[in-house]
């Protein structure tokens, strides 16, 4: 090895030292390590900054975010504690994890729920993992601690209220469509629920291919229908979006008419409406804003109004347009599990609300 090359910091260290600087305060993790040397060659810097790019697509931006927000949340614990974070220790790890079940982590006593401890988990073992001071998750005192807590706090996952037809019918029309924030929110609703879209993947839509850095899939309107390319957890999916049988609920009509009255031809799909809904900026929708949508327009159109509103309100989400498919398309499901992109028949069960559990009944096949 040369001279010059042991002079050059590390590759990691550098790009999420870059990274760190430009993301927002908030949202940033407490300080890495410091580089060696923070000063690359000039000739290097154009590699640097295409390093950058590849350490942030090597995950989601909601992924980034949580795995800052949950460091954040165990430095916080460890200097209230007087706890040194460096190097890492499984027994403070599982001292954080136990807190975290009983609530003392915060000041409002609230337990956090096994999925948000595991996720905190698997936070921590990637920021000490990209700090090069890999985290053990097998030792004693946190596979051991998890488990017990999984055994005494675990329960079923809670699933969102399907949005089926009709429901969906009746949102449409809580819509102004008289302004461009109406028009879109038809078409992000329509497109949602007909594609069995994640929320992430609504927004990460352009309207071609390769048009943005943070697009996550474009959309392609033919004949007879929409074709949407994306790319998901599993890779590269397509998905066929048809026409409708009447305009007023045709995804497509929904789309194209968004497309012509907002004046877009490049770029991000579903974009920010502002001014008074008359102006379309050019950034990306968040994909809160989904979520915040399929609510709004389920508690304005009486969705579930048999219940109270403080109950209605947790019943809906982003997910209740994809689970409103599943539950309500009435063919073959393997076509369902194709559309949704899941790799188990099992896995496109849990999003069918309305399907016949004792279709196939063994009791009375066994004889009984």
């Amino acid at each position: 090895m040369s001279p010059d090359e042991d002079d050059l910091p590390d590759i990691v260290d550098m790009v999420m030292e870059m990274g760190r600087t430009e993301e927002a305060p908030a949202a940033s993790p407490s300080p890495l390590p410091a580089a060696a040397n923070p000063q690359l060659p000039a000739h290097l810097e154009s590699l640097a900054g295409r390093a950058r790019d590849y350490v942030e697509a090597a995950s989601s931006a909601n992924t980034r975010r949580a795995y800052a927000s949950d460091w954040k949340h165990f430095s916080s614990w460890c200097r209230r504690q007087g706890i040194e974070m460096f190097p890492p220790d499984p027994q403070v790890v599982g001292l954080y994890i136990t807190a975290c079940a009983s609530g003392a982590v915060t000041g409002d006593k609230k337990p956090n729920s096994v999925s948000t401890i595991e996720r905190r988990l698997s936070s921590l073992t990637w920021n000490y993992a990209q700090r090069g001071q890999p985290l053990d998750r097998k030792d004693r005192h946190i596979a051991t601690v998890m488990a017990g807590i999984r055994n005494t706090h675990a329960c079923p996952p809670r699933q969102k209220e399907a949005v089926l037809p009709e429901n969906l019918i009746a949102m449409l029309e809580t819509l102004d469509r008289g302004t461009l924030r109406g028009l879109r929110d038809r078409a992000v609703l329509l497109i949602g629920f007909a594609g069995g879209l994640r929320r992430s993947e609504i927004i990460g839509l352009d309207v071609g291919r390769n048009q943005t850095k943070d697009g996550r899939g474009w959309i392609e309107v033919l004949d007879k229908g929409v074709l949407v390319t994306l790319r998901g957890k599993t890779g590269w999916r397509e998905v066929e979006i048809g026409r409708g049988s009447s305009d007023t609920t045709c995804p497509v009509v929904a789309l194209a008419t968004w497309l012509k009255l907002a004046r877009i031809a490049h770029g991000p799909l579903f974009r920010r409406v502002t001014g008074q809904g008359k102006a379309v900026g050019a950034g990306r929708l968040n994909d809160q804003e989904v979520a915040r949508l399929v609510k709004r327009t389920a508690l304005a159109a009486g969705v579930r109004g048999d219940l109270p509103e403080g109950q209605r309100e947790q019943l809906f989400a982003g997910h209740s347009l994809r689970a409103g498919l599943a539950s309500s398309a009435e063919v073959d499901e393997r076509y369902v599990q194709k559309h949704l992109g899941h790799t188990s028949a099992d896995m496109t069960r849990k999003y069918q609300r309305r399907r016949d559990r004792f279709r196939v009944n063994l009791t009375k096949a066994s004889g009984l």
